[in-house]
């Protein structure tokens, strides 16, 4: 029946998530299974989320709060904004479908990097937009190469800082660059999913950009805080625009559980100074057990690390997965002889060297 489907969309390659725990163990028969592809909290949420998570349970016969009001206000008290600087949504994935819907135009294009996160292409494709791509150099963003990419179409570009799947991050005298050179009708969309693991003293504040340029930042609840199966994510911009994406998105888009979860952990500073802690420590025993292997990897402002392991990626993700590790196979992002690996507890990263040494053996 895909002769029923507008225009375009049979063209379109699905996106592809990171395989699940329970499905390998189907698959493998295998009892103990390591997920580190999708770029989760090994710690799990904050123990606060948890307990408001309960206390909400009684709740849930009523609908969520489509505002997100105390979370609105609290975020933006935390962020020093306004509160109508922000809006909310399922997920930053929603937050990026809203707006494409709100500001694209059927004759209007966007602009992406490749490789990237691969949504920004999907999304603007699904809608029925062009997307342009302008190939990174040396596994960075080709900040001029985009800039000279946006012509009289050209309604959006997007970026991810840092990158996914890189790890790679862009300076604050680069974005400030960036920025001065972009068109008054021209959005940017700076997608900082991980920002809250970045140790460059150079990255750049970008909130400070907000209300002077036509920014809008993506920012999640998904990885630093643990709540990745909850979705919620937020954008903050300029009020004009937060405005425009109000009025397309849905209402009820942040359900009560993520409302409250969200509420609760930024209450919980010592978990994310945990959490942040535990990745910079795993980083740093990964980088030196690879270091040790003569493995090739990318640097990473990110609690992930890309891998080149100079050989059919795809087919070792495959060896990786017979023992028990789930890594990201990196074939959708044309980085054939990549894959890369979450950052996770001690016991899971020890496990992921013992079984990446394996895997290269055969």
């Amino acid at each position: 029946m895909s002769r029923l489907a507008k225009k375009g969309v049979m063209n379109i390659e699905p996106y592809q998530p990171g395989k699940p725990i329970d499905e390998v163990k189907r698959e493998f028969l295998l009892d103990e299974v390591y997920k580190l592809a999708s770029n989760e909290n090994p710690l799990g949420p904050s123990p606060k989320a948890v307990t408001a998570i309960k206390k909400t349970l009684k709740d849930l016969n009523r609908y969520p709060d489509g505002d997100c009001y105390y979370l609105k206000v609290k975020l933006a008290k935390k962020l020093k904004v306004k509160p109508d600087n922000l809006t909310f949504g399922n997920g930053s994935d929603e937050l990026i479908a809203v707006i494409v819907q709100a500001f694209m135009n059927e004759d209007e294009n966007a602009i992406v990097a490749d490789p990237t996160f691969l949504e920004y292409r999907l999304i603007v494709e699904a809608y029925g937009r062009q997307v342009m791509v302008v190939p990174s150099l040396n596994l960075k963003y080709d900040l001029d190469g985009m800039r000279k990419a946006i012509n009289e179409k050209t309604k959006l570009v997007f970026i991810a800082n840092p990158d996914n799947p890189t790890g790679t991050y862009i300076s604050d005298k680069e974005i400030r660059k960036f920025l001065e050179g972009i068109p008054e009708n021209v959005i940017v969309v700076m997608d900082e999913a991980y920002y809250d693991f970045v140790d460059a003293k150079d990255y750049p504040d970008t909130i400070r950009y907000l209300n002077d340029r036509n920014l809008i930042i993506l920012r999640t609840f998904s990885k630093a805080y643990g709540l990745a199966g909850l979705r919620v994510g937020y954008a903050l911009s300029n009020a004009e625009l937060i405005d425009c994406m109000n009025r397309v998105r849905q209402p009820f888009n942040v359900n009560s559980l993520a409302q409250v979860a969200a509420l609760a952990s930024l209450d919980d500073a010592a978990y994310l100074k945990k959490t942040r802690e535990a990745v910079l420590k795993g980083k740093k025993f990964l980088y030196g057990a690879l270091d040790k292997m003569g493995a090739a990897y990318v640097p990473s402002q990110t609690n992930f690390i890309l891998v080149d392991v100079k050989r059919d990626g795809w087919e070792l993700f495959q060896k990786m997965l017979k023992r028990g590790v789930i890594v990201r196979d990196m074939k959708p992002y044309k980085l054939d002889s990549y894959i890369r690996v979450t950052i996770g507890t001690d016991k899971e990263n020890r496990r992921f060297i013992e079984a990446l040494k394996k895997a290269l053996k055969e």
